[in-house]
């Protein structure tokens, strides 16, 4: 079984959690059509380092984690403060 190991809730099994897709910082200034659809459906494909969403099911918590797809290896779980400072701006 393969397993997460978070700092604030520990190891627990990967069937407990949700992936939220790759997080990718929004464009900056106003963009126009064609920089938004850029945005929404294109991705580099070659990344082998990924920072991505998760949510952990039973407590809700969203976090992000930089994994290595080549060898589906979580590098580390980044803290909170860099989590809030990921967030888009309301």
């Amino acid at each position: 079984m393969k397993l997460l190991d978070l700092p604030i809730i520990g190891a627990r099994p990967l069937s407990e959690f949700v992936y939220g897709g790759e997080h990718r910082p929004a464009p900056l200034g106003e963009p126009d059509g064609a920089a938004t659809a850029d945005h929404a459906f294109n991705r580099s494909g070659g990344a082998p380092v990924l920072r991505e969403w998760w949510c952990h099911k039973p407590t809700g918590r969203w976090f992000l984690l930089e994994r290595d797809t080549r060898s589906d290896t979580v590098l580390r779980v980044l803290p909170t403060e860099e989590v809030a400072r990921a967030l888009p701006t309301l």
